[in-house]
């Protein structure tokens, strides 16, 4: 069996486009997912993060952007991840990767472009199903992977 695409979805703050949280998968269909401590270059006094965490919760429990950068090279160094497509994705993951003065090292692509005999829209309605059957929360970034995952093994086996 050929190893899993790679997955990525980074959540964000719904204001400020804050990266709050990422998950990414591993070639064996494993999730790593974690909390980002927000640097302070992204915090202002009147930041507020509008989402499921509260700054306090990101600083606590989360790593540092550094720490996820790492992370995620050891994982897909020179690779292309595959993302939902909701837009957000790359301007986080940029500027995760500014706050350094680092190019990114992995490319992004919507996970539709995966399956040639599926549309756009076709694979985001098998997206939108997928998390109602699995009763999860879209832009959670763990979540998000979840799915793509389900969605690409239920589309892989009828290749077979």
């Amino acid at each position: 069996m050929a190893d899993t695409p790679g997955f990525i979805a980074i959540e964000t703050g719904e204001e400020d486009g804050l990266p709050l949280a990422i998950a990414w998968s591993l070639p064996d269909g494993r999730i790593k997912q974690t909390l980002i401590q927000p640097d302070d270059s992204w915090i202002e006094e009147d930041t507020n993060v509008s989402g499921a965490y509260s700054i306090e919760e990101l600083e606590s429990l989360g790593v540092s952007p550094l720490d996820v950068i790492r992370e995620l090279e050891t994982d897909h160094f020179s690779a292309t991840l595959y993302t939902s497509d909701n837009g957000e994705d790359e301007a986080a993951l940029a500027r995760l990767f500014d706050t350094y003065g680092l190019d990114p090292f992995i490319e992004l692509a919507p996970a539709h472009v995966l399956y040639e005999h599926l549309g756009s829209g076709e694979w985001h309605r098998l997206r939108g199903d997928t998390f109602s059957d699995r009763g999860l929360e879209p832009m959670r970034a763990e979540h998000e992977v979840e799915v793509m995952l389900a969605v690409h093994q239920r589309l892989s086996e009828g290749e077979d």
